[in-house]
């Protein structure tokens, strides 16, 4: 079958032949048909991650969307989303035309959104709705921050905050585009990110007025302490990613006067029935055209050039690879 291969870590996969997988028991083969490509694929396969270093040639890829070729779980011909632990553990991914899947991580898809776009919101989708409803406890009425509101989960993040009642839901973009984006997905105001933490903290606290009961933060490092200044009593920040830095730095005084929370989130912690509950909500919201996540698409011959544009920030949305 065609795949893209990973032969080193730090390097693009190339477009290559690869042996078809071979079904066993407990996996079911899916035929590939939409596969996203997201940040945990270039971190797993950079062997730099705290997975440790994959055992190479190997085909990445930690989700996608296809037709169950064989299986003894699920009918051949339905209709699926897959998780994968490629890069993590292990075994193949999503980035070819045949993956072996374990059985407990099929989502059997009933939704007329199309394949690409379900690879879209994905697993970031599952984030954004658990970090947001199981790890915040998100009540109706409080104010959502989102930082990173241009990217995948920050979009999905936005409209989930807006259909569960939010009073109101401000974000931070770093650019034009990813303002334009968070402004399509709902947000009421955008924020300009900056170089200055002091400065953005200024700039949140007008557009919050002070405080903000639920941060969702898939970019940690100056946002996320910025954010931390602006905690409401009670209020929870909940980060999930670090594109913008691995540290960030919070006041005691300020956790310890409002009883405010620093909560850690990751896809790998919830449980398969968690995961398709996520989806299945998510996935119902964007038949309604409430939840959408911004994505192109790209052939899987292409895949080396899709991974330098992810790995670069050089895309104006997800990237999604066609099979």
């Amino acid at each position: 079958m065609r795949a893209a291969v990973l032969h080193t870590h730090g390097q693009p996969p190339s477009h290559a032949d690869h042996p078809d997988p071979v079904s066993s028991d407990g996996y079911s083969v899916v035929r590939v048909t939409a596969a996203p490509v997201v940040p945990l694929d270039l971190l797993c396969a950079s062997g730099t991650s705290y997975f440790g270093q994959p055992a190479v040639p190997y085909v990445p890829g930690v989700q996608g969307v296809g037709v169950v070729e064989q299986s003894e779980v699920v009918p051949p011909g339905t209709r699926v989303f897959f998780a994968t632990s490629a890069g993590m553990a292990a075994g193949d991914g999503s980035f070819a035309e045949r993956c072996a899947v374990p059985d407990v991580d099929l989502v059997v898809l009933d939704t007329p959104v199309p394949d690409t776009e379900v690879a879209a919101l994905g697993l970031s989708g599952v984030a954004a709705w658990m970090a947001l409803t199981w790890r915040a406890q998100f009540k109706p009425g409080e104010q959502v921050l989102v930082l990173g509101g241009g990217g995948a989960v920050g979009q999905v993040a936005i409209g989930a905050a807006r259909l569960l009642g939010a009073d109101g839901v401000v974000a931070v973009c770093r650019s034009d585009a990813a303002r334009d984006r968070a402004l399509a997905a709902g947000a009421d105001e955008v924020v300009a990110s900056g170089p200055d933490v002091d400065a953005l903290t200024a700039r949140l606290r007008d557009a919050t007025d002070g405080a903000v009961d639920v941060v969702i933060d898939p970019v940690f490092g100056l946002p996320a302490t910025a954010a931390s200044r602006v905690l409401a009593p009670y209020g929870r920040l909940v980060n999930l990613g670090g594109s913008s830095g691995d540290e960030a730095v919070f006041s005691s005084s300020v956790l310890r006067s409002r009883t405010a929370s620093i909560l850690g989130y990751t896809n790998n912690a919830i449980t398969p029935e968690q995961r398709r509950d996520a989806l299945t909500a998510v996935l119902q919201h964007a038949a309604n055209g409430a939840v959408a996540v911004t994505h192109e698409t790209v052939s899987l011959a292409d895949i080396a050039t899709a991974w330098h544009r992810q790995s670069t920030g050089s895309t104006d949305g997800r990237l999604v690879v066609t099979i």
